[in-house]
């Protein structure tokens, strides 16, 4: 009778892993982070979160990567200078870029050579 609940519950277990659509074996990653520095703690924690998402946004594009999802971002703060008056804090905020498993990120083209002087 256990094998029974167990087999059970593996099955309902599989069955859950199916219902989500993507495994991490199904899906490449890639956590990106980004980091700003201010004064005050709630202008930087919001800029971290805003430029992230345009980092996410930029290095997807260079990257080939159309389909992707952004997971939760995290963002942690210190204090970096302390002038009693006012205080400027270093907040990073931190998030994972998933996208399918078949779509290989190609690699980011060169910078554009400066063009040569004439003689």
């Amino acid at each position: 009778m256990q094998s029974r609940s167990r087999f059970a519950l593996l099955a309902a277990g599989a069955i859950a892993l199916a219902a989500t659509g993507v495994t991490p074996a199904d899906a490449a990653c890639k956590r990106l982070s980004f980091l700003v520095n201010d004064f005050g703690k709630d202008g930087p924690t919001k800029d971290a979160k805003d430029l992230l998402d345009k980092y996410i946004a930029d290095w997807t594009k260079e990257h080939g990567i159309t389909k992707y999802t952004v997971g939760k971002k995290d963002v942690t703060c210190e204090l970096y200078l302390n002038l009693i008056v006012v205080d400027e804090h270093t907040c990073k905020a931190v998030a994972s870029v998933c996208w399918p498993d078949d779509v290989v990120p190609k690699a980011p083209s060169p910078a554009k050579a400066k063009a040569t002087e004439k003689k």
